[in-house]
Formats: C-alpha cells, sequence, structure tokens
C-alpha cells in the first residue's frame, strides 16, 4: 500500500532521525506522495509544591533556539536526499499536536522513532510514540 500524505514528527534524535529517513524513503516511492515534518516542542515546567514555578526566559529562549536548530537539520537532511517536504515547528505536548495535526490534515500515515523507557518520567507519563500508537486513527509507522 503507497501512503500519500506523509508525517514524520522530528525530534533530533537518532531514532527521529531514522525515522525521517525512512518517511523520506517511503514518500519516494509515491511520486504524488506529499511529506510533513513535524517537530514539535514544549516549553519546560519546573514543578513545585504548589504548581508549577515560572521558567526563566532564558531558559525557554534555549529550547527555541534548539527547535529552530532541530528545524533546519531536518530540512538539509531532505534537502540532502532531494525531497520536497514542508517542515513546521509547532510548539505544544507532542502527541496531542501530532495527533491533531494529522487529524486536520487528513494524513494517511505517521512515521516516528521509537524511544524505549528512557526513565521515570517516561515511564509514568507513556513516550510520545507511544501514546501516538495508542491514540492515532491511521498507520503509525515505529522506527527503532
Amino acid at each position: 500500500m503507497l501512503f500519500s500524505k506523509i508525517v514524520a514528527a522530528y525530534d533530533g534524535s537518532k531514532a527521529g532521525t531514522k525515522a525521517l529517513d525512512k518517511a523520506i524513503e517511503l514518500a519516494k516511492l509515491n511520486p504524488d506522495a506529499t511529506l510533513e515534518v513535524l517537530h514539535v516542542f514544549d516549553f519546560p515546567r519546573f514543578y513545585v509544591a504548589d504548581g508549577f514555578a515560572p521558567v526563566p526566559a532564558s531558559v525557554n529562549e534555549e529550547f527555541y533556539e534548539l527547535a529552530e536548530k532541530t528545524v533546519e537539520e531536518a530540512k538539509k537532511r531532505l534537502e540532502e536526499a532531494g525531497v520536497n517536504a514542508t517542515v513546521q515547528l509547532i510548539q505544544g505536548a507532542p502527541a496531542e499536536v501530532i495527533l491533531d495535526y494529522t487529524k486536520k490534515n487528513h494524513n494517511d500515515l505517521i512515521v516516528i522513532g521509537s524511544r524505549g523507557l528512557g526513565g521515570i518520567r517516561e515511564f509514568v507519563l507513556g513516550s510520545v510514540s507511544h501514546n501516538v500508537v495508542q491514540h492515532a486513527r491511521i498507520p503509525v509507522l515505529v522506527v527503532k
């Protein structure tokens, strides 16, 4: 089955890079396919007894700069592969943003990198790829 509206979730990690490469490969199989790359980032939140503590503006700035750098990496990879794709930087909770985006844009495949249970935080919250797989209404390709 050929997919025609592919979304690749890219976070700059090793698994994210492999997922982007796989999405590029799939897009090349179908000359009519569109590839949309999403980099979703969220500003850090520091939890204290009564709720969330304000995060210094400089920290948020660093996170945004890193997000922009990640988008540039994705664009460079796509250019090198000779694939025409859109790359978007969206702020929010990654799994939610990916799921909302694919629903609104009628995509037919999500390609995402796997990440093992890398620590207590991921164990408690569930990883992004796990959440996407659980809630997506379209096929999800998890790349290891």
